[in-house]
């Protein structure tokens, strides 16, 4: 006979396999113990990290990658303050994520002593990061709260809060079984007429339209319809850094817009007459604050969201719709184009932005012991595996971010919605274990990797598949390049040269040091077909600014 009554904990671990859940991550604590043994008793395989923040973002990078839940079981206390970096980044990101957290007892314990040296205002710090949190009041509606927060992160981030007393409360399964999940209805709005026919009037001005796609038009599988209205209207195509090379190997794709953008596609981004925005929310990264695109130029804002548009740049006509939609919707409106009309299409612009090569958009900056990481950027993309994940952590060796492609969008992460250093090592594990299929590798500094370098036993010990390029500048770069900017000696910012390969060996790493171009050519038989973790120490000349340092100046 199949037992009805079992401890909330052991509910709440079958309701969240019910939901489908086969991969939870966390950092165990003696508070979460019992719901992490039962989540891996049921099946639903954990990976443990060192460190809480790297669980929270070792679930966002599996949900961002999959589209799916991602988990992550926190302990209370200590724990739960441990991981509210990781949680704000999970909550900007956007990703779905529910963080599970233990917390205090809902009675005081009957021997009445004290203090409770855990003790923490959880939800006030939660929510003071920005997301909702949850919190299972008793036996009897705790199942219900877990579908709800899970209900809340098809919105983003969210937390359940599992107090130590009411897990180990016993609950009938077949008298409290909850309400199922519900995944929001999606609208796929269509756009109004009026918007669509004053889009037509501003574009039958235009000779050199720009598009611009976003992370949204990418989430509305919108890319045959840009690059067809691209190819009615003689438009230049481009993308924001989340949807980076949605259109990689058309002939009028012109890269990313804004700080990351290359020479080859900045000459007809400067020059468009006319920009139409899909599913972009033009922010001040995008637009390397307000510089990046014409300002003086009308523009066509497209999205499904309303308080998307014209939220970061003046807009001069709005198309609250589906990216697709709207695409389509305009494509069937415009009157075709003579060739002459469009300017974009023709010579010197379309023969210029075929022939450009990334290669020339920058001199290599070597030195007798350093690489340029925007060079080694360009030899990796031939020497890495077509099928891979890239996830970036943050640093002044972003520079090196335009030169490495990827297939798709979803293949791309850049952990740095919190605008810090360290979630990366977590972002892209996660985006080994959800998508496993491809490669994986992950960009970080030497700032960043020493931050969480506890995490390369995690890659080990659960056996996850990753590339780790390191671009060790021996500093905190981009602090570097500040402090010389202003002025100020840069003496604080500068560290010892590390040799981090044995480290990494030393724990089940495959290792190369890199200090030319040369060493980078010798190493790639290890970086082709990758049989386990990987991780090169590449020596990077830290006196070539990221571009991006440059935008508030």
């Amino acid at each position: 006979m199949t037992q009805t009554v079992v401890p909330i904990y052991e509910a709440l671990a079958l309701d969240i396999k019910a939901m489908g859940v086969e991969i939870a991550f966390g950092l165990i604590s003696d508070d979460t113990a019992l719901f992490v043994a039962t989540l891996d008793s049921i099946g639903i395989k954990f990976y443990g990290a060192r460190h809480e923040n790297t669980a929270v973002a070792m679930a966002d990078g599996y949900a961002a990658s999959t589209g799916k839940l991602g988990i992550a079981v926190i302990g209370r206390g200590p724990a739960t303050a441990n991981a509210l970096h990781a949680a704000t980044y999970a909550h900007r990101s956007g990703s779905r994520v529910l963080m599970i957290f233990g917390d205090a007892a809902l009675q005081p314990p009957a021997h009445g002593c004290g203090p409770d040296l855990k003790r923490f205002d959880a939800v006030g710090a939660l929510r003071a990061a920005g997301m909702e949190a949850y919190v299972a009041r008793d036996a009897q509606s705790a199942r219900q709260t877990l579908v709800q927060a899970v209900n809340a992160t098809y919105a983003g981030a969210a937390a359940l809060l599992l107090p130590t007393d009411v897990q180990r409360a016993s609950v009938d399964l077949s008298a409290t079984a909850p309400s199922m999940v519900v995944a929001p209805t999606q609208v796929h709005r269509a756009p109004r007429k009026p918007a669509i026919e004053a889009a037509v009037a501003l574009l039958a001005k235009s000779k050199r339209p720009l598009i611009i796609a976003g992370w949204g038009a990418y989430q509305a599988g919108a890319k045959n319809e840009l690059i067809a209205l691209a190819d009615h209207l003689g438009a230049a195509l481009s993308t924001t850094l989340k949807a980076k090379d949605l259109f990689h190997g058309h002939p009028m794709d012109c890269g990313l817009v804004g700080s990351y953008s290359h020479a080859g596609g900045r000459r007809l981004i400067e020059q468009a007459d006319c920009i139409i925005a899909f599913g972009a929310g033009l922010n001040g990264r995008t637009t390397s604050m307000g510089t990046a695109i014409p300002s003086d130029v009308p523009l066509i804002h497209v999205d499904s969201a309303r308080s998307s548009i014209g939220r970061w740049f003046a807009t001069d006509v709005a198309i609250l719709a589906d990216a697709k939609l709207a695409a389509q919707a305009l494509l069937e409106a415009i009157p075709g184009r003579a060739p002459n009309e469009k300017e974009f299409h023709l010579e010197p612009y379309r023969s210029w932005l075929e022939k450009f090569e990334l290669s020339q958009d920058f001199t290599p900056q070597h030195t007798p012991r350093t690489v340029d990481a925007r060079a080694v950027a360009l030899a990796l993309n031939d020497i890495l595996p077509s099928n891979r994940n890239v996830v970036y952590d943050a640093g002044n060796f972003l520079q090196a971010l335009p030169y490495l492609t990827v297939p798709d969008p979803r293949a791309f992460r850049q952990a740095t919605d919190f605008a810090s250093i360290g979630l990366g090592i977590g972002a892209a594990m996660g985006y080994s274990v959800g998508r496993p299929n491809a490669t994986s590798v992950l960009v970080i500094g030497d700032g960043g990797l020493l931050m969480t370098i506890g995490e390369l036993e995690t890659v080990v010990r659960e056996d996850i598949p990753l590339v780790v390029i390191l671009m060790n500048d021996c500093a905190y770069g981009a602090e570097v390049h500040y402090l010389k900017m202003q002025n100020m000696p840069p003496a604080t910012t500068l560290f010892l040269d590390i040799d981090f390969a044995p480290i990494a060996e030393a724990l089940g790493f495959e290792t190369a040091t890199i200090r030319t171009m040369q060493d980078l050519e010798q190493a790639a038989s290890i970086l082709k077909n990758p049989q386990g973790p990987v991780l090169l120490d590449i020596k990077i000349n830290g006196n070539i600014p990221v571009a991006w340092l440059f935008d508030d100046k």
